[in-house]
């Protein structure tokens, strides 16, 4: 977690494994995970339709923050 407050990042991707490297390797200094020291998975959803699990991206994204806790609590 980071140092000033838990910081819930939310993104789509095809391949888990690769995406979770690069985030713990902090390949890409610029991105949001890294600037926020991201670094603890606790909520995953599969989806065989890209855009079925972008238009859920989206709506996670307009959450407000209790909202999202609920969902992982869940």
């Amino acid at each position: 977690m980071n140092k000033r407050r838990t910081v819930l990042y939310i993104g789509v991707t095809s391949d888990i494994s690769r995406r979770w490297f690069k985030h713990c390797h902090k390949q890409n200094p610029n991105s949001f995970s890294d600037r926020y020291n991201c670094n603890e998975l606790v909520h995953i959803e599969e989806y065989t339709d890209i855009y079925e699990a972008q238009s859920r991206e989206k709506r996670l994204k307009g959450w407000k923050r209790d909202k999202k806790l609920a969902l992982i609590k869940e």
